[in-house]
């Protein structure tokens, strides 16, 4: 009825084993009396079944504490109880008195089994001593037998050793010319107690002539040592057969980690081109495909030797492993270092991913070789820095493609070659560079996330963060690129690669044309696009701070490059400004106003000018897209009163001869100016090829009305200047957009050489109009 021990005890059991010690154990008054002081003061309802039990005290607790209902309740319960009990207990003593009878009969069933065995016992003991004796008698009458026989056996093995010294000579002189060293070392070090305990007296010769032929061993086995013939290891077998001869190894240490060294240059030498190792299959002009590529098979061959000799390395010299982890680590040092080779010559991703996957095998291979080296996280960092640097060169030669297509501008504009449409094809090129380029780098980056080997999945999640990282860094050196390229930025903070990629000679304004307008694609097409592939294929990574924001920010490179397309368009608009200032500057300098002879036809600055704006308008046409707004008519425009002011001005001038008139004439036009409706000449340009030429046409008007300001004119030059502008009013509505705000612009020119001639006559419309036709025939013809 015992409970193992151990087990917890259920109420029931406690309470039967406290009723088996209370029926077995009655005479324990003492300690009741005992614990009834303790029970008088903690006795609650839940101790009825503890030791010190005091039903007095309970009935009064129950009593107090209880209703009428829960005594009845009560009453009930422990009548249940003690029947329970009592029945319990009954079942405990017929069971225990079962077990009793049990007992008795097992030990009377034993005594009776033991009554004959007292007999059968002496009975075995006499026949021991019996077979004893005859033992002892044999051993007795053999003694002297065994004893010779001992005596024989220990001179046979004596001469069999002794023959053995006197043949050992011969044995070595026959493992010298057979070259079997390890033989004869193991020969010569068997003889070597003898030798120490009779070698000066009975094998003097003997010794003699082993310790001669062990010299030449030692030679050859140094020469095997320091032989380049030989293979590592032979080497280091020859070493160990040296130190096995007792000979100082340690000076030899030093030279066998020389040659390893040295084996370790001539291994860097074999797998220059790593790709090579790493083919599965070549092909030979005249047997097809191999299986097995040459390169792979030697270069698995010399990592193997190389394995190899590192360990039997170990095995002769303890405590020689740091040197050893230090070579094997520059052994994956030269590695990686043939793999940035590689990677600087523009490498491909599969190729990349084989070179890794060759040094992975070689480092596995050390690996179980020096174990203790922890090659394989020492491969992960170096790996680390290769797969960065990949990243880092792909961009670097997109970035190369960017600015061959502007280079090949330039180069070809020093040489003189003629192209139909140059700056159309650079912006092609360029297009293609940023995007086409772009997606193929991506796709190119893809093939590593895609790799299964355990080196590159421990990259994964750099190669993410690498992968943002590295666009978001190749747009700004693109914009410091376009900066350096269009003069606006200092060389001196720009990187060398990128200089070099940077025409020496001044840009031309048909690239800074095609730099804006690249701009704008970058904003609005590749950003876009190369922001969809990254979070498709390369969202993740994480190993960013959050303090650092995220790797790869669109937004802020879209905001770059929308203020880089209008910086770039309003310095092609200033650019080409001020050659055409240049023009006008140059025509209005030069000739003396005053005395300015007869106008006879179109001053040849005009056709200059109109140049420059035929020059404009097809590099327009080549890089920027039409618009979708109509012409700005005169009659659109909200200065059609002016110029119909100035129109009827003009006529009444014409008709006027008098200079007086002309001057009080030209006080009421300056009155009309203060009541006249004003006009919004100059609006924001847009990236159209009718907005930047339109605003072009403006400010060199601009710029021609303030060069007429500066001087002075006699009759015949202001009726020069009124030829020239009624010429351009007839052409330049051909090219203009806003017709409206040229022909006010014009009308401003006329009126400031109005302003500053002596005598303001202008030509008779008849005169003028016969001028302007003869100019329009010759240039149509």
């Amino acid at each position: 009825m015992g409970v193992e021990d151990g087990e917890p005890l259920d109420e029931k059991t406690k309470r039967m084993r406290d009723l088996l010690s209370s029926f077995y154990s009655p005479d324990l008054p003492s300690a009741s009396l005992r614990s009834n002081a303790s029970f008088s003061r903690f006795a609650t309802l839940d101790t009825i079944n503890a030791t010190s039990f005091d039903a007095n005290h309970y009935m009064n607790l129950l009593v107090q504490k209880a209703n009428l209902e829960e005594l009845l309740k009560k009453h009930v319960e422990m009548a249940s109880e003690i029947k329970n009990l009592d029945t319990d207990l009954q079942m405990l003593v017929y069971e225990n008195y079962n077990k009793f009878i049990s007992a008795t009969d097992a030990i009377k069933r034993m005594k009776n089994n033991i009554n004959g065995m007292e007999a059968k016992m002496e009975q075995l003991t006499e026949k021991m001593m019996s077979v004893q004796s005859r033992s002892d008698g044999v051993n007795t009458s053999l003694l002297a037998k065994r004893e010779h026989v001992e005596k024989l056996h220990c001179t046979r093995n004596l001469l069999r050793k002794v023959q053995f010294i006197y043949d050992l000579p011969t044995r070595l002189e026959k493992c010298i010319k057979s070259e079997a060293y390890a033989d004869a070392v193991k020969f010569y070090t068997g003889a070597m107690p003898i030798f120490k305990a009779y070698g000066n007296s009975s094998f003097q010769d003997c010794k003699r002539a082993s310790e001669e032929a062990v010299g030449i061993i030692v030679k050859n086995l140094q020469g095997k040592v320091f032989s380049d013939s030989e293979s590592i290891k032979a080497r280091a077998e020859a070493v160990m057969l040296l130190n096995q001869l007792n000979f100082p190894v340690e000076t030899l240490k030093l030279k066998l980690f020389e040659k390893l060294e040295q084996f370790l240059l001539d291994l860097h030498l074999e797998y220059k081109d790593l790709k090579d190792a790493s083919a599965d299959v070549i092909e030979l002009p005249s047997q097809g495909n191999v299986n097995v590529s040459a390169s792979a098979a030697a270069h698995e061959a010399s990592i193997h030797e190389f394995a190899e000799a590192l360990h039997a390395y170990r095995v002769i010299f303890l405590h020689s492993e740091p040197q050893l982890f230090k070579l094997a680590q520059d052994l994956v040092m030269k590695e990686f270092e043939a793999a940035h080779q590689q990677i600087k010559k523009q490498l491909c991703s599969a190729d990349l991913l084989a070179i890794i996957r060759v040094i992975w095998t070689d480092v596995l291979l050390l690996d179980e070789v020096l174990p203790g080296a922890a090659l394989p996280d020492f491969t992960l960092q170096a790996a680390l820095i290769a797969v960065k640097d990949y990243i880092t060169c792909a961009l670097s030669h997109l970035l190369l493609d960017i600015s061959d297509a502007f280079s090949k501008i330039q180069v070809m504009q020093k040489e003189g070659t003629e192209e139909v449409h140059p700056l159309q094809t650079a912006f092609e090129a360029s297009k293609k560079a940023v995007i086409q380029g772009s997606m193929d780098v991506l796709l190119d980056f893809h093939h590593l996330l895609n790799e299964n080997s355990e080196l590159l999945l421990k990259l994964r999640v750099f190669t993410m963060e690498w992968v943002q990282e590295g666009f978001q860094d190749f747009f700004r050196k693109v914009h410091d690129y376009f900066l350096l390229l269009c003069g606006k930025s200092n060389s001196a903070s720009q990187d060398r690669n990128m200089i070099e990629g940077v025409p020496g000679d001044k840009v031309p304004a048909g690239l800074v044309l095609v730099v804006a307008q690249l701009c704008h694609f970058i904003e609005n097409s590749a950003i876009p696009r190369i922001t969809e592939e990254i979070a498709s294929s390369f969202s993740g990574g994480g190993i960013r701070g959050f303090e650092y924001g995220p790797a790869f920010v669109p937004a802020e490179i879209c905001c770059t490059f929308r203020a880089d397309g209008q910086m770039f368009l309003h310095l092609y608009l200033k650019m080409r400004t001020q050659r055409i200032a240049v023009i006008l500057k140059k025509r209005f300098t030069t000739p003396n106003w005053v005395k300015h002879k007869e106008p006879r036809e179109v001053h040849m600055f005009v056709d200059l000018l109109l140049q420059e704006f035929e020059a404009i308008g097809a590099e327009a046409k080549q890089i920027l897209p039409q618009g979708l707004h109509h012409k700005h008519h005169r009659t659109d425009s909200n200065g059609s009163a002016t110029s119909s002011r100035s129109s009827t001005l003009r006529d009444s001038r014409m008709s006027r001869s008098n200079t007086q008139k002309a001057r009080s004439q030209l006080l009421e036009a300056h009155l009309a100016k203060l009541f006249k409706q004003k006009m919004e000449i100059f609006t924001k340009t847009e990236n159209t090829q009718e907005s930047v030429i339109t605003t072009i046409v403006k400010l060199s008007l601009k710029s021609l009305q303030e060069l007429v300001r500066l001087q002075t004119f006699n009759r015949s030059g202001f009726q020069q200047i009124q030829l020239d502008i009624q010429f351009l009013k007839s052409t330049l509505k051909d090219i203009a957009e806003d017709e409206a705000a040229v022909d006010f612009l014009l009308d401003e020119v006329i009126e400031a050489t109005t302003e500053r001639c002596l005598d303001p006559v202008p030509l008779e419309p008849p005169i003028l109009d016969r001028l302007v036709n003869a100019k329009l025939t010759k240039t149509s013809e």
